[in-house]
């Protein structure tokens, strides 16, 4: 037979159906076999400590066994020691704090629903019923102060237990400033209005995760009013002692996400309870009266030429039935004369600065009026809008700024970021014209809807008489 032959042979044979269905019956016997061998193996006891196994096997002896107090206490130790502490300033996120992540308790998530104010609480369902654990002094690094959650009966080793509600606020700016503290203030009563509102027996403060332990004045202030108590700053005495936290309550994101109606409801009992902490009648005022307050700066960002401003404004006060004109400094004033001065005032005029904040203290739809110095338009970026939001927010109506053209002279373009600090605290000039037809043109509005009944005043209170808390 010859090689050509036995080819030939081969070829016919692999050729043939019934060949195929011969390797197709062996493919599929091969494939069972396997299945069989592999369930085979995961069918085999899986190695354990012999100590586990051990402790397994008499559990399945005797399944109605109670745990001995010793193995109880050995557990719960056990769950003590596993207790993991974490930089609250997460510095992977240090160089961006604000852009689509927060660099405080970056592990954890916040509690959102449309509309609402952002907030964790402890314990929650979303922290599976674990307590907030806080430790470390550090004021000047927030990277060595550290967070935990622990379970009640299994707190951190040489933790102390704070009872009753503690609020714990993050602020990337400053507390001493009215408005980026009432701005981190603002989340926790909106908290408390949906929650029956519950007041906080301590507030514990960080800025960039470091400790503060003071408000500013005004601020103090209104926090008091609103709860009706003193404000009780934790202090951590040892950096090796953690803190934990019968109930708490954390903010890190000030006002984001709440809708303007959460906002004025908030600005509402705000004030409501400032007017009521000031012994302030929360009855209506005159409607024939209109009440314009030029609220004055000094140094930075003052008017060059106060006398100027303050008879453009007299003039066309005059002009308007009805209108009184009051002239105050804000530094002079103590809180409780800020509260009555912006009750009895309907169109606030004033330079750009924290002062401003005190337009959140006068009735709905009232009328702000805002004044900046030279570069300010060009960059100040959305720091110079604060005011427009926080008048929206609490009711008012922002009419308008006016950006001087004129000021200090920088050695760079208008357009360098350099110039910023040349600019910030310039001074401001005026411009009678301008001054005096806009003055006109708001006093004429105000007066009108004023005539027609369509100011609110003390609006959403829930009584001429009374708070809602």
């Amino acid at each position: 037979m010859t090689k050509r032959s036995v080819s030939r042979r081969l070829v016919t044979c692999l050729a043939s159906p019934k060949f195929s269905l011969n390797v197709l019956c062996l493919v599929v016997t091969v494939f069972v076999l396997l299945q069989i061998w592999s369930f085979h193996i995961t069918q085999q006891p899986i190695l354990l400590p012999p100590s586990l196994f051990t402790y397994l096997k008499e559990q399945q002896h005797e399944p109605e066994q109670i745990i001995s107090e010793n193995e109880t206490a050995y557990l719960v130790e056990k769950l003590r020691e596993s207790v993991t502490f974490l930089p609250l300033k997460d510095l992977r996120f240090s160089n961006k704090p604000l852009e689509g992540h927060t660099w405080f308790m970056s592990s954890l998530y916040d509690n959102q629903t449309k509309g609402e104010v952002q907030y964790q609480e402890f314990p929650s369902e979303s922290s599976k019923g674990r307590l907030l654990c806080l430790k470390g002094v550090d004021e000047h690094d927030g990277s060595w102060n550290y967070y935990a959650l622990a379970w009640p009966q299994a707190l951190p080793v040489n933790a102390s237990l704070q009872e009753g509600l503690t609020f714990v606020s993050y602020n990337h700016y400053s507390y001493g400033n009215m408005w980026h503290g009432l701005s981190a203030m603002v989340p926790f009563v909106a908290w408390s209005l949906r929650n029956q509102c519950e007041s906080p027996q301590r507030w514990v403060l960080y800025h960039w995760g470091e400790l503060r332990f003071k408000m500013g004045n005004w601020l103090s202030e209104i926090i008091t009013a609103t709860y009706g108590q003193n404000n009780v700053f934790l202090r951590f005495v040892d950096e090796n002692k953690p803190v934990c936290f019968h109930k708490a309550v954390v903010m890190r994101h000030n006002e984001g996400g709440m809708s303007r109606e959460r906002r004025m409801e908030v600005f509402d009992l705000i004030r409501c309870k400032a007017r009521k902490y000031c012994n302030i009648s929360l009855s209506q005022t005159s409607k024939s009266r209109i009440g314009m307050t030029l609220l004055m700066r000094t140094g930075p960002r003052s008017f060059k030429n106060e006398s100027a401003v303050i008879d453009v404004f007299k003039r066309e006060c005059k002009r308007v039935e009805g209108c009184e004109l009051k002239v105050s400094y804000s530094n002079n004033l103590t809180f409780c004369e800020q509260v009555e001065l912006m009750k009895m005032t309907d169109v606030l005029v004033s330079p750009h600065g924290a002062q401003l904040t005190n337009l959140v203290l006068m009735d709905r739809n009232s009328s702000v009026m805002e004044f900046l110095p030279k570069g300010w338009r060009k960059l100040a970026g959305v720091g110079q809008l604060v005011y427009q939001w926080g008048a929206s927010w609490s009711g008012m109506r922002h009419e308008g700024s006016w950006h001087d053209p004129d000021g200090e002279i920088c050695q760079f373009p208008d357009t360098d970021r350099r110039c910023m600090s040349v600019y910030k605290n310039g001074r401001i000039g005026y411009n009678e014209t301008y001054f005096g037809e806009w003055a006109k043109s708001v006093l004429g509005k105000f007066r009108e809807k004023k005539m027609e009944n369509v100011v609110g005043r003390n609006h959403s209170y829930g009584s001429l008489d009374g708070c809602r808390c």
